[in-house]
């Protein structure tokens, strides 16, 4: 390589090396609350699609309270139950309006909820309210309790 050249090198690995020290020594900024909570509630959707009983198991605490719209309040086996053995299930599912606050290890989440449900054969449509409080437990929202209300 001609001499000419060698500074230029120099200089070129120099940033290089300068530049990948400070992308590895930059600090990793950690998801706010709000937004770990929300990943949480879009968790339980996608688990809620898929009626899947392992992770709506994981998702929500064994004290859980899930109150629907109709008035009707399932502990957490009655909840995941009725999902995973398709008793119930939800085609599809659309939640807007979201809003998440949190207090601490605890987190309130309102949002609105527009699907369809099936139960017993009949596809109903769904459009109602919805009021969940999470609980941060082992560094994870798991919810606690679930209110639906129509609106």
């Amino acid at each position: 390589m001609s001499a000419r050249f060698r500074p230029m090198l120099r200089a070129a690995l120099a940033a290089g090396l300068l530049a990948g020290s400070l992308m590895t020594s930059a600090p990793s900024y950690a998801a706010t609350p709000e937004a770990e909570v929300e990943a949480a509630v879009d968790d339980l959707t996608r688990a809620i699609l898929a009626a899947d009983g392992t992770a709506l198991d994981a998702l929500v605490l064994d004290g859980l309270s899930y109150g629907h719209s109709s008035g009707a309040v399932q502990d957490k086996a009655a909840f995941v139950e009725a999902l995973a053995s398709r008793r119930s299930s939800f085609p599809s599912i659309t939640l807007s309006n979201r809003k998440a606050s949190i207090v601490g290890d605890d987190a309130i989440v309102r949002h609105v909820f527009d699907g369809e449900t099936v139960s017993n054969g009949k596809t109903v449509p769904v459009h109602i309210g919805v009021l969940q409080v999470w609980h941060r437990e082992g560094g994870r929202w798991r919810l606690l309790a679930r209110q639906a209300f129509k609106l």
